[in-house]
């Protein structure tokens, strides 16, 4: 057997320490602040205009052309955005493109939600992503999203997160009177139908039918404005409530809700906001919808980013076409910057230990993803792993190379796939996570802090 990977802590001086203390700080901070796509999208908008970069669409509509050393952006829907800072090669010899996703599991609240039964109010919801539903019982639950009135006005809602706002939860059925629901497979003793949201018990009027109901509806009303049909055009998701906090004795890891993918996508949004003067295009690319299948109009799968990039190639040559859009995307390197299963002692029989990502030994590449015998998969060619290597150990970047799991047991995949379609080099990289999916998810700030140096390397390297 294999010896685990030493952690990587010792080979730090006081000043790697200390910048790595102020990465995870900032990540910490982006962790607590930005629950969800919109705010995660926001906050990238907000930190990339303070670093220099303009609207691309605001710049075209003005009759500016972007050029080399420009850094411009481009949000899709306030789900997801594209930053590019634009290098001094033709477009056309290609990018190198840090890609990560800013949705995360959740529970969903749907159109027609609020309903009163027994003196309790509740929401009901429909859980997306891949969850184990037994988790998210019994926990303190915020609520964010928006609200869109028929008016257009668009009402922000965070509910949960300041020390004196309420929160909310999904209850569980007492110990005592749950023979039956323990005997049940862990994937039925909570299902999806009773994923419904605790909102209140104080009745309007004593004596009137849904009076509960009633008095929700008019504190809403008066303190946001929103009637009940306007949860018809609403976005409104549970989330955990509170702030990411250091976790262990020593400090030495972070433990927060949604760090799948947000590890990644905080790590390579601040490497691309630190890049200097660019040979070729450097992008930055983070997109929503990508734990139910990239789907939709803000997931991988649209076709923003294409448009984008065709958008930025129209803009800077004189003769646009299609060839020169696919040459741009055929000649472009990609990481694919998401997440990876870390070995847990508890659950070791899971791993296959020479191939698995310890928490503390760096930054996780992935050559290849799927499910049992690679079904799915995105399998980055020998060539392209080699190159990573030499960039890696030229930086001093700590890294690993690992899968999953054990190979009968089951696997996952990311956006690689759908960017590998294009013809360009992409491999999985990012941050071993444990507990991923749960509502508390844990990693190491060693390998936060070695993915950020790793992505900066690949950006100038590559």
């Amino acid at each position: 057997m294999a010896e685990e990977k030493p952690s990587v802590w010792s080979t730090y001086t006081d000043e790697d320490k200390q910048h790595l203390e102020q990465v995870n700080a900032g990540y910490r901070d982006f962790l607590s602040r930005c629950k969800t796509e919109r705010e995660s999208c926001a906050e990238a908008v907000k930190q990339a205009e303070k670093a220099g970069y303009r609207d691309l669409f605001a710049m075209l509509k003005a009759g500016q052309k972007p050029g080399p050393g420009d850094k411009v952006y481009a949000v899709n829907m306030k789900k997801a955005v594209a930053l590019f800072h634009i290098g001094d090669e033709p477009l056309e010899n290609g990018m190198n493109i840090l890609g990560a996703h800013i949705d995360t599991c959740s529970l969903d609240v749907k159109q027609n939600p609020l309903y009163e039964d027994g003196g309790l109010a509740y929401l009901d919801t429909h859980y997306y992503g891949g969850i184990k539903k037994y988790q998210w019982v019994a926990l303190p639950l915020a609520l964010h999203g928006v609200v869109c009135k028929k008016d257009g006005r668009v009402i922000d809602i965070c509910i949960g997160e300041a020390e004196d706002d309420p929160v909310f939860c999904v209850t569980d059925l007492l110990i005592h009177l749950s023979a039956e629901q323990m005997k049940k497979t862990g994937a039925k003793v909570i299902e999806g139908e009773k994923l419904d949201i605790l909102v209140g018990n104080y009745p309007l009027k004593d004596g009137e039918k849904e009076s509960v109901k009633a008095g929700v509806l008019q504190l809403i009303k008066e303190k946001y404005d929103i009637d009940e049909e306007d949860f018809q055009s609403a976005e409104l998701r549970l989330v955990p409530a509170g702030k990411a906090r250091e976790l262990g004795f020593d400090r030495s890891m972070t433990l927060a809700y949604g760090q799948d993918d947000r590890v990644c996508a905080y790590t390579s949004l601040l490497a691309m906001l630190e890049t200097g003067p660019m040979r070729r295009t450097a992008c930055c690319l983070l997109v929503d919808k990508e734990e139910i299948g990239s789907v939709g109009a803000t997931g991988m799968q649209s076709h923003f980013f294409e448009n984008t990039v065709a958008e930025l190639l129209n803009a800077m040559t004189d003769s646009y076409s299609d060839l020169l859009l696919r040459r741009t995307l055929a000649h472009s390197k990609m990481l694919s910057s998401d997440v990876s299963s870390a070995y847990d002692a508890l659950y070791g029989d899971a791993y296959d230990k020479k191939n698995v990502a310890f928490v503390g030994g760096g930054m996780v590449f992935n050559k290849f993803t799927g499910a049992r015998g690679k079904s799915g998969s995105n399998d980055a060619n020998a060539e392209y792993l080699g190159e990573l290597r030499r960039i890696m150990d030229k930086h001093d970047v700590h890294y690993q190379l690992a899968e999953l799991g054990k190979v009968d047991l089951g696997g996952g995949g990311t956006i690689a796939y759908i960017m590998s379609l294009y013809g360009m080099q992409v491999i999985d990289s990012g941050v071993g996570v444990l507990s991923m999916h749960a509502p508390w998810e844990a990693t190491s700030k060693v390998d936060v802090y070695e993915a950020y140096k790793a992505y900066h390397a690949f950006l100038a390297e590559a």
